[in-house]
This record gives C-alpha cells, structure tokens and sequence, in this order.
C-alpha cells in the first residue's frame, strides 16, 4: 500500500486518532476508510482505493460485535433482540456517532458531494462510512480494539434505544402510544405538495380525532408520515411502549 502521509498531515488524521483513542500502525487504513467512491472519479492519482471493500467489512464487525453482547447479557426473546440490534446498527444511528465523532471533516468528497452538507445523502455517506472506519480498526489493530471501539461509540447507546423505544419505527412507537394513553388511533392527511414531479416533497399530519398533533416533510407519502409521527412523539413527550429487560446475570449492565 502506498504511503499518505500528505493527506494524513493535510487533514490532520492525528487529532482523529486521539479523538477514538487509536493509534493506526498503517494510517492509510485510517485514510482510506474516509474515501467517497466520487473523490476518485475527480482524483485519479489519488494513491488510494475507496473505502467501499473496508465498509463492506465493517458492516460484519459491528453486527457481530453488537450481537454478541446482546447475546451474553440479555435473555430477552430472538425478535426483540433483532430489533434492539437493529436499531444500534442502523444508519441513522452510524451517521449520528460519525457526527459525534467528528468524521466529517475527514472526508475525501467530489466537490458535487461535498456541497451536500446536511442532507440525506451526506447522512448515509456518513453511515457508511462510521462502517469503513470499524473495518479499518479491525483490520490493522484486530477484534480486540475493534470490539472496545463498537462498545464506547455505538453500544453504549442502548439504554437511550431502550428509553426512547427506538428499536420500534416511529409511527409504531406513535400509534401505540396513542392507543395506550388516550384510546386513540391516529391517522395521516397529506396536506400539501411542493416541487417537480422527479423532486417533489409532500406535507402530512398527523392526526388524533380531528386534532392536529403535528406535521412531517419527506419526498414520499411515507417518508413524511415517518416525520410526522416523530414531531407528534415530541409534541406529546411519548417515548412509545415499555419493555420487559431479562438481564443475564453477571453481564455488562449499561441501563443503570
């Protein structure tokens, strides 16, 4: 593998080192696993492949690592399990601790990518790569780091899926919630639709009887939906059904 060391030093890969606590014997693993697929097409010397084979790779690490602590300290049933896994590996959940990493500014983007800052498509690039970054980890420190890393930054982060109960989808957590609290099943009304037909973004609300909790944006009837049950779960300060925790004895309790 060539050296990097220009754009480790450019982009200051040292502070992302200290920042996770890991110091890479080969720094172009770190390097690589920031490498967008566009940044090439405009780059061609770059000495660099993209990170989509280190993602790849990462992808398997995390789900392991996430299922093999489930697996060691709850007896909870195979399904609810699934959906707590899920719901740590997801990429909602990546992009948002590649954000609380930092990640970000590391990024090797076409221009046309990097201008897309704070979308949907800068979150799932986000996601994929917090994947490459733990393919990276694994494949030049080993499980041993890669597990501790998986742990700190991602499933630490189940007792908040727990409280929030998002290991539901937000219009399950909504209805049930609606249901158990105030009898009430909710319903959805598109209110309004804005933009060409190839980019078009529809308006819905979410409904209680004929009140209006709240409303949602999204580029499908779907999507918006999904956003309006997530501003009515805030708008109500519902957090969706509780759920019985089974904890294996002498396991690693992260839920206090």
């Amino acid at each position: 593998m060539k050296p990097t060391m220009e754009e480790y030093k450019t982009k200051k890969f040292n502070e992302l080192e200290e920042k996770i606590g890991i110091k890479f014997k080969q720094p172009n693993y770190l390097v690589q696993a920031l490498v967008h697929r566009s940044y090439l097409n405009e780059n061609r010397a770059f000495p660099l492949g993209h990170n989509e084979r280190l993602e790849f790779l990462g992808d398997a690490v995390l789900e392991l690592a996430v299922t093999e602590f489930l697996f060691e300290n709850y007896l909870n049933p195979e399904g609810e399990l699934t959906n707590w896994r899920a719901a740590l590996v997801n990429a909602k959940m990546c992009a948002q601790v590649a954000n609380e990493i930092g990640l970000e500014k590391y990024l090797f983007l076409s221009h046309g990518e990097a201008k897309d800052a704070g979308t949907k498509a800068r979150e799932y690039i986000l996601a994929n790569v917090m994947e490459s970054l733990i393919g990276a980890i694994y494949i030049d420190q080993g499980w041993d780091v890669a597990e501790q890393f998986i742990t700190r930054w991602i499933i630490t982060k189940l007792p908040l899926v727990l409280e929030e109960g998002l290991w539901m989808d937000p219009k399950s957590r909504f209805q049930e919630s609606a249901q158990e609290i105030v009898g009430i099943t909710p319903t959805y009304r598109v209110l309004g639709e804005e933009g060409p037909d190839h980019a078009k973004e529809f308006v819905v609300g979410v409904y209680l009887d004929k009140e209006k909790i709240a409303e949602g944006k999204g580029t499908s009837k779907q999507e918006a939906q999904v956003s309006a049950a997530e501003e009515g779960l805030k708008a109500k300060g519902w957090k969706g059904p509780k759920i019985e925790i089974f904890k294996q004895e002498g396991g690693v309790d992260y839920l206090g």
